[in-house]
């Protein structure tokens, strides 16, 4: 069986194959390491993971010690994760900063805007951005429905039982 740096060599050479089975022995603690860094789920750590093994396949002529590939890749995949923290943060802050900004139209609380935002990520992603082009937006059906794809029955049935979820959810009637 080759031995890290025996594959570390032959990836540099051009090998693929090499470099797949550095991928496949190290993937698992890379990942395991992840998930509890970031502690947001399976997928987040999968795809800084992935990021991790591209980062280490294009600076692969860098490593200094091949029998420290292992330590390498978590250090690669511990400044991946620093990175997608940060973002994570920013795109928080970004949030916040709009929500604060953003016009709350008269008699809305924080207590239903967050009700609102709550019920709306729980909606299906396609009945979520049709409700949002129509009924946020003020896009007319048909124009939601060149916007996403949809046919325009979709679209008007997507708007009508987003709204009745969106009410119930916020203790209203659907009777309008």
């Amino acid at each position: 069986m080759m031995t890290d740096a025996d594959l570390v060599r032959a990836a540099r050479g051009g090998s693929d194959t090499a470099f797949a089975r550095l991928v496949e022995r190290h993937q698992a603690p890379v990942r395991g390491f992840l998930r509890r860094t970031l502690g947001s789920g399976w997928a987040e750590a999968d795809d800084v993971a992935q990021e991790t093994f591209l980062a280490a396949w294009a600076s692969l002529g860098r490593l200094k010690d091949p029998d420290g590939v292992r330590s390498w890749l978590c250090g690669i995949a511990w400044r991946k994760a620093q990175d997608r923290i940060r973002s994570a943060r920013r795109s928080a802050a970004r949030d916040h900063a709009w929500l604060d900004e953003a016009e709350t139209p008269a008699g809305i609380s924080a207590e239903d805007r967050m009700a609102m935002a709550a019920a709306m990520a729980e909606l299906a992603p396609d009945v979520r951005a049709c409700v949002a082009l129509c009924l946020a937006d003020g896009f007319s059906h048909g124009e939601a429905a060149g916007v996403l794809g949809l046919p325009l029955g979709t679209v008007k049935s997507h708007v009508a039982r987003g709204r009745a979820r969106l009410l119930k959810a916020l203790g209203g009637s659907d009777d309008a």
